[in-house]
């Protein structure tokens, strides 16, 4: 059985191989276009998927401290938090690093401190998301420019007596960019809902996390000489 199944693989691959050259031969130079469309398409979504994850962005282990943060300083083993903030390698310790460099003032005023930096860390969120975008919108208008290059040609070509046949193979020829075009497309508008709905509950996540974080902050002596790192106040 699986010696059959190779042998009419091995039938259908040449086939198949120069029946798909043909089809993008045919879309001639915005089936180029097409392609270097699709690659950015799909390093854009790669990046996206390495750079939206949660090791990143908030690690569990990280945010777990985050919410025990209050209980933490009350036991006296607030400093290795600290120092796991100050490294920054991820977006939720580097917000903290802000937040706590702000302890002992009124909440406002460390959330105040803490939105320059949550907006830079928003952005970086977003990056990759405008190439989406991009190709989102410039992938199906290359494939109705192909498919308009195509047509005109086709009926440009055409003499008095061409039959209906040929007719019908010039446009289904002329259509094969549009095809690959909605082909790039689609994916990536679906791509693009997924990541923006991550980021939107990742920013949702840090939200919380950082105002438990500046009301522990708020109740926080600033430290003084020979003080400890962290202490309630009174």
């Amino acid at each position: 059985m699986t010696e059959t199944v190779s042998l009419i693989l091995a039938d259908a691959a040449p086939g198949w191989f120069e029946h798909t050259t043909l089809f993008f031969k045919e879309g001639g130079v915005f089936m180029l276009l097409l392609a270097l469309t699709s690659v950015a398409g799909l390093t854009a979504i790669l990046f996206k998927f390495l750079s939206l994850t949660r090791s990143r962005v908030i690690p569990d282990e990280l945010a777990g401290k985050v919410e025990r943060f209050e209980e933490t300083i009350a036991n006296g083993g607030a400093e290795p938090v600290l120092a796991e903030f100050e490294r920054g390698q991820s977006a939720l310790a580097r917000l903290c690093a802000i937040s706590v460099g702000q302890r002992g003032r009124p909440q406002s005023e460390i959330a105040e401190a803490v939105q320059a930096t949550a907006r830079q860390e928003i952005v970086h969120l977003q990056a990759g998301m405008t190439v989406i975008d991009v190709v989102i919108a410039v992938a199906p208008l290359l494939g109705l420019l192909g498919t308009a290059s195509g047509l005109v040609v086709v009926f440009s070509g055409l003499e008095a007596e061409a039959d209906r046949v040929t007719i019908a193979l010039g446009i289904g020829r002329a259509l094969k960019t549009t095809i690959v075009g909605l082909a790039i497309a689609v994916p990536a508008i679906i791509a693009h809902g997924y990541f923006q709905r991550r980021i939107d509950m990742l920013a949702a996540r840090l939200e919380v996390l950082l105002t438990k974080l500046a009301h522990v902050c708020e109740r926080t002596a600033r430290p003084e000489s020979g003080s400890p790192v962290l202490a309630p106040k009174g």
